[in-house]
This record gives C-alpha cells, structure tokens and sequence, in this order.
C-alpha cells in the first residue's frame, strides 16, 4: 500500500471542465428514455412537457441555493459537509451513506443498464438473451442476460478511467459532453424537417395500454412523471461533489451550477416537443423497454429517407444515432461515478467510514480505492432491478438529501450571518423555501405510490446508525 498517501485533493478543474461535468452528467439516458413512463402517466404531451418545465425550474431552484452552499463549503463531498455543518455528523454521515449505497450508485447502475440498452439497439436486438431469473425482494422477478453483463463490463472499465488525473476525468467530460450537445441539438432540430410530422399530435391523448404505471391526470400521475423528468434532469449538483477540485469556487461554483441548468432546459423541452412532432402519444406510450423514443423518432424519420431512395442512408444513421446515445449514457456514468467517489472519500477523511477510503494515489491523486469499492457496489446494483425500477429508487433517495441540503441555506444564514458568501441565493428566501417545499410534496407522492421500495430506500438509510455509531466509537478510542 506504499502507492498511497492522503494528500489533498488538488483544484484541477477550470470553469469549461466543472460546467461540462454537470452537462455531461445530466445528459445521460433520461431525455432518451424516460417520455414513454412519462407519456403513461399523465396522458397527453401538453401535461408531458409541462412536467419537464416544472422540473427543471425545480432543479434549477436546487442549483441557485446550492450555488450559495457550495461556494461557503467548497470542499469535496460538499453535500455531505453541509449537511453535517448545518445538523450535526450523524446527518451528515446519513446523506453520506444514502449516497454511496443507494442513490449515486443505483444512478450509476442505472445508466449501465441505459448504456447496454442503447448497445442493444445498436446490435439490432442481439443482448435481448436471458441465462436465468433470480427474485429480488421489491424488485420481483430479475432477468439476468448479455445485457446485464455489458452493463457491468462498463462499469469496471469507466471506474479505471476515472482512476487517472482529475484534469484528463475533466477533458473526457469536456469532449464528450460537446458530443452529447450536438446530438440532442441535431435529433431536437431534425425532427422538424420530418414531412409526415403534425403539431397536432401534441393535442391527442395516449390510448395505449401501460399495465404496471401509474397513470391519471391527477397530482399521483403528475408525481409519478415528475420521476422519470428529475431522473432527467439529474446531475444538476454533481459539480458540488467535486467542490474541493474546482479552481476559483466562488466564481465557478456558481457558473457550473446555474449556467448547467439553463442549456439543459431549453435542450429537453426542444427536444421532448419533437418527439411528439414525429410520434403520437400512443406510439409514444407504445415503444418497448428495450428501447428508446429517441430511437423511434429517428428511424420513423430516417425510414422515410430510405424509401425514398437512399436505402443505406436510413439503416446507417440509425445505427450511428445509437452509437451516439451510448456515448451519452456513458459520458453521464463516467461524470457520475467520478464525482460519487468524493463522497466516501470525505466521509473516511472525518473518521466515520473505513480510513482506506480516503487514501488517495501518488501519481494522480484521486481517492483510487473510493472509486474501485464505488464500482463494486455500482455492479451489485445492476443486478438488483430493471432500469425504471433503479431510477425511481435512486431517485426517491435523492431528493430525500437534496431538501435537507437546500434547507441548511436558512441554517446558516440564521446561524452565520456575517460568514462570508461569494454568491447569494437568487430570491432568497423565496426560491429555496419552494425547493424544499416541492421535494416534501415528491417524497410524499412518492411514498404513496411506491411504499414498498420507498420503505425499502428508507430502511437502507436508517441502517446507516449503527455503522455510524461504530465508527464513531473507534474514532474517539482511537
């Protein structure tokens, strides 16, 4: 173990490398997979779309107070600092703990399982093979297959690039998130030039059946897409876990958190609009969960394109276009697991997990043992449930965090008020109070459609005290 040593974490990340990790790290597999569930739930594309503005002006109200936050914290794992400063260590070391064993990580898993998905589309169906089921309590029912065995080769191939210097992780995540922008551009613009497309598709209703999901006009059916939307948008506060990495925090912070927010609005909403240019809502609602809505925009458009006479053109650019969106979903999972790492690593910096985790490498010094057990735990989640099924848990645990975090803004105004704040809240005490109150009413909407993994989620966090507490008596023995 001479290889390891615990120097700080160095700020090697300027202001393209921070925002592009949040960019990167949002565009992943939601905005290709997640309009189907969507569509089920509240019925029409007009509720559809304005379940991807209320969400993002939801996160983007997440972004303006931790912008504030990160730039008083800016350290790594600043989630988890914050909620240890402002409600005492075993709050934090909780945050912490979700974290690391549910959220971040079934976030990963699931953007392996979104990777080998788009694989699959690629391949024309060939990872569709299941060896075997095995159950899994909350989940029922588990396949396991080629699909499940790329999603974990993927997972142990981006933990070792995640291995090398902040600054190369920083350049990965500038290069591919340039790529991620452009393609939701071209698929979002495309689509308009679709001859057969109708703005009236936007006014019928979804008639397909969508047995399992819950489904209505109503606030459970809007909370339900509300998921499938913050899955989407996920990845709005991952710089924050990189805060200690970041160069100039009080002027970055902000930009990377903010700036991040805006583009992907504007991009999902432009982008969800075309999908029901091109497609009704029941042959949104329609699509297989093997596959993606974004896929079958594009060959109903390109599919035209070869009947008219180029019959290589259609086939080609629908392979590329899958070739692409697996580059999405695996530039969001290399930014994810690189930024998830620093959680641990933070947590064993303070004495209350296991001190190997907060050992850091000599040569490119970032917490390498973090990342490794992270890949570990990120494959185990794999196998434990189907892509929606690992958003929804992820989710929920989540948000959970996100108000506690957001609500320590008011703590620490009231109990630091002359604390220096390179960047302020944008309508304080407005917009964060709405954060918080938003995240309760989803907690709760997700609760009650979702009781079992909810409770399951809410289980798993709680069995983080007696861990807790043992860490915390070795550390004072020790």
């Amino acid at each position: 173990m001479q290889q390891f040593t615990h120097p700080e974490l160095i700020r090697g990340l300027g202001p393209i490398a921070a925002i592009s990790i949040n960019v990167g790290n949002i565009i992943g597999t939601g905005i290709f997979l997640k309009a189907r569930v969507m569509t089920c739930n509240v019925g029409t594309p007009w509720r559809v779309i304005l379940v991807w503005v209320v969400a993002g002006l939801l996160a983007l109200a997440g972004a303006l107070t931790y912008a504030e936050l990160t730039t008083m914290r800016p350290h790594a794992g600043a989630e988890y600092v914050i909620t240890k400063d402002a409600y005492g260590r075993v709050w934090g070391f909780l945050n912490g703990w979700s974290q690391f064993l549910i959220s971040r990580t079934a976030s990963a898993a699931a953007l392996a399982v979104g990777f080998s998905i788009f694989m699959n589309d690629l391949l024309g169906g060939k990872l569709n093979a299941v060896y075997f089921t095995y159950p899994v309590p909350g989940f029922g029912e588990v396949p396991f297959g080629r699909l499940q065995v790329v999603a974990l080769i993927t997972i142990a191939v981006t933990t070792l690039i995640n291995c090398a210097a902040v600054s190369v992780s920083g350049h990965v995540a500038s290069f591919i998130t340039i790529l991620k922008v452009l393609v939701v551009l071209g698929v979002g613009v495309g689509a308009f030039f679709y001859q057969d497309g109708s703005w009236s598709h936007l006014g019928m209703a979804n008639t397909a059946s969508c047995a399992g999901e819950v489904t209505g006009a109503g606030v459970f059916g809007f909370g339900a897409a509300m998921l499938g939307a913050l899955w989407a948008y996920d990845g709005w506060n991952n710089i924050s876990y990189m805060a200690g990495e970041v160069k100039h925090p009080e002027r970055n912070l902000p930009l990377a958190l903010i700036g991040s927010m805006l583009i992907i609005i504007a991009l999902y909403v432009l982008v969800n609009v075309s999908y029901y240019y091109v497609l009704t809502p029941t042959e949104v609602a329609s699509v297989p969960l093997k596959s993606s809505v974004a896929a079958e925009a594009v060959r109903r458009v390109l599919g035209d394109a070869a009947q008219a006479g180029s019959s290589l053109y259609g086939p080609l650019a629908v392979s590329f276009m899958a070739a692409v969106m697996m580059l999405s979903s695996w530039g969001s999972l290399q930014t994810s697991i690189l930024g998830t790492a620093r959680i641990p690593f933070a947590m064993a910096r303070d004495g209350v997990f296991f001190q190997s985790l907060a050992r850091v490498s000599r040569s490119t010094k970032v917490p390498v043992i973090s990342l490794i057990v992270q890949g570990i735990w990120a494959g185990v989640l794999t196998l434990s449930g189907t892509f929606d099924q690992l958003t929804n848990l992820a989710v929920f645990a989540f948000w959970l965090f996100y108000g506690m975090v957001a609500a320590a803004v008011f703590v620490f105004r009231w109990r630091e008020p002359d604390a220096p704040r390179p960047y302020r809240t944008w309508g304080y005490p407005v917009v964060p109070a709405l954060f918080v109150l938003v995240t309760i009413c989803l907690i709760v909407v997700t609760i009650y459609n979702d009781p079992l993994r909810s409770v399951a989620g809410l289980a798993i966090i709680a069995a983080g005290l007696p861990v807790y507490f043992y860490f915390s008596r070795k550390n004072r023995a020790a």
